[in-house]
């Protein structure tokens, strides 16, 4: 299927797998239909998961940047994924940055945003102080930690990105590469899902991984085969240095859909600046002249657009979160952000806006019937209603529309 077609047919896709029509009995404070209500419905939040990471929370010395970024992060995201690497969580042994952790997903839980940590487990990012530990005495220690983290953040942070790029790992010569290469990928990353289900049986637990290979195949199958507690599967899209053409992301949908878990789109970079050359692999490098153009931010719009549509149209895909959200301290200093350094936002933040909060969302207004019932057609999520009465009164309310039930009834109250 070529591009054009896969777009072509991607709104016939959004409406079947992302909004239903849906018979909403309204009822008064005194349990009394509201007949001949003019009402309004808005989608106030998204079931999808728009996301980004929000590293860059309280993280800005300049205030007025730090006010632009929390208020445009806010404006746009209902997810959000903090910073738990290990090196940097615990940059001394035994003082975790706590605090500062709670207070983000403190702001995000204040303003409806569901957060992610990531990860508990990654061979790189690893603390200094644990390179003079023992193989063993490491393994122990990340076991505390995924056995800790989950249950201390209950109720913040409800997602958990629990193993990142197990895949990979044994290429890499430090206690947790060595861990992963004597016991297989798929041991080390079953064992830390059950650590992690411990500490919070109601979270959602993902695996996490940029290689989009066949040993990337062959770890869910093990795992499903093993009862893992895998809840979704991880996908970073980072394209520094090549544009994934749409058939490729579909094509990558369609294979990950296969194993029956939710997928999610972990990691996505888009440019508006010039590509990474190919044979430059460094991903540690920071580059302080790679900057955003305006041709860029044309490019990064246009092709933001086609791949979010395409995605927000896959029935597997329940997540999408872009990296890094401004230029200001992006990962390489690269132009991945949909703000500047300034913390202006570039074209792609505001037509994503659009889309999220217009275009996909549900604008509903209408006059209730004789029984009191409106039919409007919601996107999934949760919503708020008002209704004015024909005696002037204004009552509102809130219902969530789910996939399992469209015949609702919703109580309003003054």
């Amino acid at each position: 299927m070529l591009d054009f077609e896969l777009l072509q047919s991607a709104p016939e896709r959004i409406r079947q797998h992302r909004m239903a029509a849906f018979d909403l009995h309204l009822i008064g404070p005194a349990g009394q239909p509201l007949t001949q209500a003019e009402v309004d419905i808005q989608l106030i939040n998204h079931e999808f998961l728009f996301g980004c990471n929000a590293f860059g929370l309280h993280s800005v010395p300049e205030a007025a940047l730090q006010q632009a970024y929390d208020e445009r992060f806010a404006a746009l995201f209902n997810y959000a994924t903090l910073p738990f690497y290990w090196g940097s969580y615990e940059p001394e042994e035994d003082q975790p940055q706590i605090e500062k952790l709670a207070s983000m997903a403190d702001w995000c839980y204040r303003r409806g945003i569901k957060a992610k940590g990531h990860p508990l487990i990654w061979h790189e990012v690893f603390p200094s102080w644990a390179e003079s530990y023992s193989d063993i005495e490491v393994v122990q220690r990340l076991g505390e930690r995924v056995r800790s983290l989950p249950a201390e953040f209950r109720g913040f942070v409800q997602y958990w990105d629990v193993v990142n790029e197990a895949t990979v790992a044994e290429k890499f010569n430090n206690p947790v590469g060595r861990w992963i290469a004597r016991q297989s990928p798929a041991a080390i990353v079953d064992q830390a899902l059950r650590w992690a289900r411990q500490a919070n049986p109601q979270a959602t637990l993902i695996y996490n991984d940029f290689n989009i290979s066949p040993a990337f195949e062959y770890l869910a199958v093990d795992l499903l085969a093993r009862g893992a507690p895998l809840d979704a599967l991880g996908i970073q899209s980072h394209m520094h240095q090549a544009i994934w053409p749409l058939k490729r992301a579909w094509a990558v949908c369609e294979t990950y859909s296969y194993f029956g878990l939710p997928l999610h789109f972990t990691e996505l970079t888009v440019l508006s600046g010039r590509l990474k050359p190919m044979e430059e692999t460094d991903w540690h490098a920071r580059h302080t002249d790679w900057l955003t153009t305006p041709a860029g931010e044309r490019a990064q719009m246009e092709y933001g657009v086609a791949l979010y549509t395409l995605l927000f149209s896959h029935p597997a895909v329940q997540a999408i979160t872009w990296w890094d959200f401004a230029d200001y301290h992006s990962w390489q200093d690269a132009p991945a952000g949909l703000l500047r350094q300034d913390m202006s936002p570039k074209p792609f933040y505001e037509r994503l806006q659009a889309l999220i909060k217009g275009e996909w969302a549900t604008h509903f207004h209408g006059v209730s019937d004789a029984q009191g019932i409106v039919k409007p057609t919601c996107t999934y999520g949760l919503h708020q209603i008002r209704a004015h009465l024909p005696s002037g009164e204004w009552l509102k309310g809130e219902f969530t529309a789910g996939r399992r039930e469209t015949s609702l009834t919703v109580a309003l109250s003054r």
